[in-house]
């Protein structure tokens, strides 16, 4: 099974599992770090998620995919918030997140640079258009490594 299946696959068990918990679900990523695989569920709620939101989903999510036994190799569960620097990976994201201060690194650089600051104010059609100092600049999503929100303390 591949990586986007099992992703796929555990977004569908995760849904009603949200639902009840009155949370969202912002991503779902399956990955290996060192020689250990991570699924990762980051989910999240207007004001915030709380550890006990985190809790709750991972015993019913853990739960499931005990039952379901999909997973041919052994990975450690996380669920989480995605955080105050969330990466935008899915359109829902970036339409989420119109109007708000991104970081936004590219492949290749372009006019000499590979990261950009400013204001995320259009996706469409994988094309992330970001205001920097008052020009939009408009990005294909192909040749972006990266984009995440800004935060400042």
């Amino acid at each position: 099974m591949s990586r986007k299946d099992i992703e796929e696959r555990t977004e569908r068990l995760l849904e009603p599992i949200v639902q009840s918990e009155g949370v969202s679900i912002y991503d779902v990523e399956y990955v290996k770090e060192g020689s250990d695989m991570y699924l990762r569920a980051y989910i999240d709620k207007e004001g915030g998620v709380t550890i006990d939101d985190c809790e709750n989903v991972s015993r019913a999510l853990s739960a499931k995919l005990d039952s379901d036994d999909f997973i041919d190799e052994a990975y450690i569960l996380e669920v989480s918030s995605p955080g105050l620097g969330r990466r935008l990976k899915k359109p829902r994201h970036f339409i989420k997140s119109m109007g708000q201060e991104i970081e936004l690194k590219t492949y290749k650089a372009v006019d000499g640079s590979k990261e950009f600051t400013g204001t995320l104010t259009g996706y469409d059609g994988g094309v992330i258009t970001v205001d920097i100092d008052g020009t939009d600049r408009s990005f294909d999503e192909a040749d972006v490594a990266d984009v995440r929100l800004t935060f400042d303390f």
